[in-house]
């Protein structure tokens, strides 16, 4: 008997944006389903505040909670250093920033609707990938959370639902940049876990 090997469009997208996310996992363990409506990022219409650090600039620390981000303005000026928090009691977070085009106007959530074959080369790789577990230190797997090119971003979570983080730690250390193999339901943003953020 064979199992039928077509995905949604978004399921696809999930499936290929984990993939890119875990090329960049086996940094971060080194150093340590059912489609849901993605209509609402988790945002705010706030900007940043200064809170220079050695750098002088700017700092920002985010919080992760089930399934949003809490404390991610709408905006912060170049050269602001994100760090990731997870308030959440049990799933494993992620913060990762995509810059997207200066041609693209489309609402975030209107893109990761988009098939996996327009959305993945207009994304590219990373600016930033800031992972914590519950209630442990982040571990910063692509740059320190620095987003030093102004535009405007994707941030998002693909950590798959329900995953155990160092079972999935582990996993993305042995997929040598590969989707990691473990059971969990849809990626976080999925659920909402997603916002668009300007650097000016």
């Amino acid at each position: 008997m064979s199992r039928s090997t077509h995905l949604s469009p978004r399921r696809r997208t999930a499936s290929c944006l984990l993939a890119v996310l875990a090329a960049a996992l086996p940094l971060a363990a080194a150093a340590c389903s059912d489609d849901s409506d993605a209509s609402s990022p988790s945002s705010t219409t706030t900007t940043a505040t200064a809170d220079p650090g050695d750098s002088g600039h700017e700092h920002v620390e985010v919080g992760a909670v089930d399934f949003s981000f809490e404390d991610l303005p709408s905006s912060i000026d170049a050269g602001t250093r994100l760090t990731l928090r997870n308030d959440a009691d049990r799933e494993l977070h992620e913060l990762v920033a995509f810059r997207l085009p200066d041609d693209e106007k489309r609402p975030v959530a209107e893109l990761l609707k988009l098939p996996e074959s327009e959305l993945m080369p207009m994304l590219g790789a990373p600016s930033t990938v800031l992972l914590a577990a519950p209630g442990e230190d982040q571990v910063a797997a692509v740059g320190d959370g620095t987003l030093t090119e102004p535009g405007r971003y994707l941030v998002m979570c693909s950590i798959p639902t329900g995953v155990e983080p160092a079972e999935y730690l582990r996993a993305a250390a042995a997929a040598n940049g590969q989707k990691p193999d473990v059971d969990g339901g849809p990626p976080h943003f999925t659920s909402g876990m997603f916002a668009e953020l300007t650097v000016r």
